[in-house]
């Protein structure tokens, strides 16, 4: 990601105490030390991508003389590590929700800001410096005024937190001032703000429902749109993001979303089936444009993956990319088709 510096005549240096601070990759930004960036051939880009792209395409990837991979899928990931940690997250979901919903809302916060501190050093890589430590603190509050206040408690948390971040940045200077707050804002935004509809959606008496069909409905998403692509995936849908999405995984993605919409509107909510339909298919459309969102991401900053938390899957990021966007789709759908 090219930064402000390199597009415009440099401002005024800093102060000596600013300077040192960044020579020691201190500032009030929370205290992320990232490297001054690198800049990285595109044949890097490509060779850590190229394996994936290559075994989704039912070819072979590459690998180091002497050293034992583990066993992957046509799709690029090691399955069985993948479906295990996958199963893993989804009985602790559903464990929280059944047992004390208000943990739902204790594990959606953890992972808000992990994916927080993730984003941030992975921008971090390319010398951008988001202000973390407001990011942290009104994320976490933005989050309880959901769960407390619904939507408008959401709101107001985040406009704090926004005016905020502003304000802590001033302490390091003009140096890079409006690209640190505008990804502080995109951060904000795109991680507690969009997760907090899924804190809204576990409220209600019937909450639990509510985040199951949402979470499920994803989860559609992403294995029918792996086994179709798999199978079937000839035609690339975004090559210029993804090589490794087809439009017949998109298809497979559909399928699966709008049966399992229009099985959760009418067993679960005793709604029409044509809301399930329509439901399934928003999910399918905004899951997927999370995804590819996300790849551009990672794409510009040159990684491969936000982070190795979760075996098989990445960061939390690498997970929540689609899940985020979809939980402001599903909290908008089922409050209007099905009323608490």
């Amino acid at each position: 990601m090219a930064s402000d510096d390199e597009q415009r005549p440099e401002p005024a240096a800093p102060s000596a105490v600013s300077r040192a601070r960044r020579v020691a990759g201190l500032g009030r930004t929370g205290g992320v030390a990232a490297p001054p960036p690198r800049p990285r051939p595109p044949a890097r880009v490509a060779a850590e991508t190229a394996p994936t792209d290559r075994a989704a395409a039912g070819g072979s990837a590459p690998s180091d003389a002497g050293t034992a991979e583990p066993p992957r899928s046509r799709s690029g990931r090691n399955l069985p590590v993948a479906i295990g940690v996958g199963v893993g997250l989804g009985a602790v979901i559903a464990a929280s929700l059944f047992a004390y919903r208000p943990s739902f809302a204790v594990i959606v916060g953890a992972a808000v800001l992990y994916g927080i501190y993730e984003l941030a050093r992975a921008l971090g890589s390319a010398g951008i410096r988001p202000a973390l430590t407001p990011l942290l603190v009104g994320s976490a509050a933005s989050l309880v005024a959901a769960w407390q206040r619904g939507p408008s408690g959401l709101v107001v948390g985040v406009l704090i937190t926004l005016t905020g971040v502003v304000v802590w940045r001033i302490a390091d200077g003009a140096l890079g001032y409006t690209r640190d707050v505008t990804a502080s804002a995109f951060i904000l935004l795109y991680v507690p703000a969009l997760a907090g509809f899924a804190i809204l959606l576990a409220h209600p008496g019937d909450g639990a429902a509510r985040v199951l069909a949402f979470v499920a409905t994803v989860v559609c998403s992403d294995t029918g749109g792996l086994a179709a692509g798999v199978f079937f995936g000839r035609h690339p849908l975004a090559p210029i993001v993804s090589k490794a999405k087809t439009w017949e995984g998109f298809a497979g993605s559909a399928l699966a979303c709008a049966a399992a919409g229009i099985l959760f509107m009418t067993l679960t909510f005793h709604e029409a089936w044509w809301k399930g339909l329509l439901f399934g298919l928003a999910i399918v459309v905004t899951a997927t444009l999370g995804d590819l969102g996300e790849s551009m991401i990672k794409r510009d900053l040159e990684i491969k993956d936000m982070g190795s938390l979760l075996p098989g899957h990445g960061g939390i990021m690498d997970r929540l990319d689609s899940l985020l966007p979809c939980a402001a789709v599903a909290y908008l759908l089922l409050s209007a088709f099905a009323p608490v």
